[in-house]
């Protein structure tokens, strides 16, 4: 059976950002919007605070669909952008990782031909006949 292990290297955003074009794990802080209707009242002005990872990629400059500019971002697929922490947003990026590779490889793209035997590969499994 191949490896899956991976280590995770979170760096600070403040300190340092990825190369453009990059995807990245990022640690995204921010406010839930508050549900009126079932939380307290002193809750309910603030929502709930998270912390939380989703995949992103950084963007030295990215164009919104709306035709905003945005640079120094962390676009998630749904073309939401967000910012590194300590600049202005309601959902910044605290921290943010380099994606670990494929499984069993060294790379995080397989295209075509290559894609059953790298899958072969991961699973640990005899090439199927």
């Amino acid at each position: 059976m191949t490896n899956l292990n991976t280590v995770v290297t979170w760096v600070d955003a403040r300190e340092r950002l990825p190369r453009s074009g990059t995807p990245v794990a990022a640690a995204i802080t921010g406010r839930y919007p508050a549900d009126s209707a079932t939380e307290p009242k002193a809750v309910t002005a603030l929502g709930e605070e998270f912390w939380l990872v989703r995949p992103m990629v950084f963007m030295t400059l990215h164009w919104s669909e709306d035709g905003a500019e945005h640079r120094d971002c962390f676009v998630d697929s749904d073309g939401v952008v967000r910012l590194p922490y300590g600049l202005t947003g309601e959902e910044t990026v605290t921290h943010w990782a380099e994606l670990p590779t494929l499984p069993g490889g060294m790379t995080h793209l397989v295209l075509g031909e290559g894609v059953q035997s790298a899958l072969q590969n991961a699973w640990g499994a005899r090439p199927l006949t």
